[in-house]
């Protein structure tokens, strides 16, 4: 193994605490090597005036990290699993899914009141398609404000511009160590996360045998195997920050389950559904949900939503 091993990652606070995590991780196992940390800006950090949705979500957040790998300038990089496209560019790949934290959505509100305690018309931030669809399903008075930037940014942005509330990735949260500032983790039966969140994912060359062989140490084979459907689903959907799509995969007694869903825009029409597998059954259980959830008019939905109706 070599002594010394580079990390990309991007340069906000959270992505920072994530990358200095899996360091920790490999350090236990690799005492031995030196990492080194580079930081870099990517395209959906530059652009914090645009909706995600209009910019489009291909590596939005991954490309220039890739390039670098690709260019053998890191040997690899660590990533919120939620930000990286099913489709990997030539010769990367997920050399590691660590254990998932918390996978819901969180409310953080300013006097600390649930979602259903909210008073009519309140003002929550989100970036998301997928969080505003469920919660106009739930709450159609609710009045949505396009919220982007970091986690810090967000935050403070929920005292800047008055809002009532604001919904963030609970796993962010409590990495950063503000727990206590989450009023709800949001149930599922409201809303369904984003594919992959919860998740670190780390990701590299194929043919860089010394770093997958590493990284082996830090995966959680319940999580990959749970994302994998996610991610099989997604793929099969076509789907990325534009569409509203959500899934949750889970092992449980050596039973693999996903549950998904696809919305309109405005939350009108919720299509949801689930299945079930075995564990090495993940990316056949992916299509096998999103089959379903087309077949319910889950097709008819995409079109009008990537078409602008």
């Amino acid at each position: 193994m070599r002594r010394k091993v580079t990390v990309g990652t991007r340069d906000s606070a959270l992505a920072l605490w994530q990358t200095r995590w899996v360091i920790g991780q490999l350090e236990k196992q690799h005492p031995e090597v030196t990492f080194e940390v580079v930081e870099m800006k990517t395209k959906g950090d530059k652009m914090l005036d645009v909706a995600l949705a209009k910019i489009g979500d291909k590596g939005l957040f991954t490309k220039e990290l890739e390039i670098a790998m690709q260019n053998k300038e890191i040997d690899f990089a660590v990533h919120s699993l939620k930000d990286m496209p099913t489709a990997l560019p030539e010769g990367l790949t997920i050399g590691a899914v660590c254990k998932r934290d918390n996978p819901g959505d969180a409310l953080v509100s300013k006097d600390g009141r649930k979602l259903s305690q909210l008073p009519r018309g309140a003002r929550i931030g989100t970036s998301s398609l997928r969080r505003c669809a469920q919660l106009l399903s739930y709450r159609p008075d609710l009045q949505l404000e396009s919220l982007r930037g970091n986690l810090n940014t967000r935050m403070k942005k929920l005292a800047a511009e008055r809002l009532d509330g604001i919904i963030l990735a609970a796993a962010g949260i409590i990495r950063m160590g503000w727990e206590d500032m989450i009023a709800e983790i949001i149930p599922f039966n409201i809303c369904l996360p984003a594919v992959g969140q919860g998740a670190i994912s780390v990701e590299c060359r194929e043919d860089d045998r010394d770093i997958l062989e590493m990284l082996k140490t830090i995966e959680h084979s319940e999580t990959r195997v749970a994302t994998d459907a996610e991610r099989s689903l997604l793929r099969h959907l076509e789907g990325g920050c534009q569409v509203p799509i959500g899934a949750y995969g889970q092992v449980k007694n050596k039973r693999l389950t996903l549950s998904a869903l696809v919305s309109t825009l405005d939350g009108s029409q919720v299509l949801r559904t689930q299945g079930e597998a075995e564990i090495d059954g993940a990316k056949a259980l992916g299509i096998e949900v999103a089959e379903k959830l087309l077949t319910m008019g889950g097709k008819e939905i995409l079109q009008k939503v990537r078409s602008g109706e």
